[in-house]
């Protein structure tokens, strides 16, 4: 009976330090995204990014993920200013629809 007990709390076991493990290896890429956002954007620019993740966290993913894509190909000479990132906010905006409206 006890060998059971002990495998039982052996898997246990695994499965928590699986578990912490994967919260660890999140907990460093958050940090190493965050020392990437610091070294890539000026600091204006990562406020409104910041703004944007509250509102938009979808958006905020889609311009980071671009942005490293182009760091990493060596696209970026110098840091994304704010100005900048509203150029690209602009490209990912859809257009807006215009209605009319006639009164009678």
């Amino acid at each position: 009976m006890e060998s059971n007990d002990n495998a039982e709390v052996g898997s246990s076991d695994k499965q928590r330090s699986a578990s912490q493990e994967r919260v660890e290896r999140e907990k460093q890429d958050k940090a190493a995204r965050e020392q990437m956002l610091r070294v890539i954007f000026t600091t204006e620019a990562r406020e409104r990014l910041s703004n944007i993740r509250m509102i938009k966290p979808e958006l905020a993913a889609s311009i980071e993920d671009q942005i490293f894509q182009l760091a990493a190909s060596g696209k970026l000479r110098s840091q994304v200013t704010d100005e900048e990132l509203k150029k690209l906010l602009g490209s990912f905006q859809r257009p807006k629809r215009e209605f009319k409206i006639t009164y009678k």
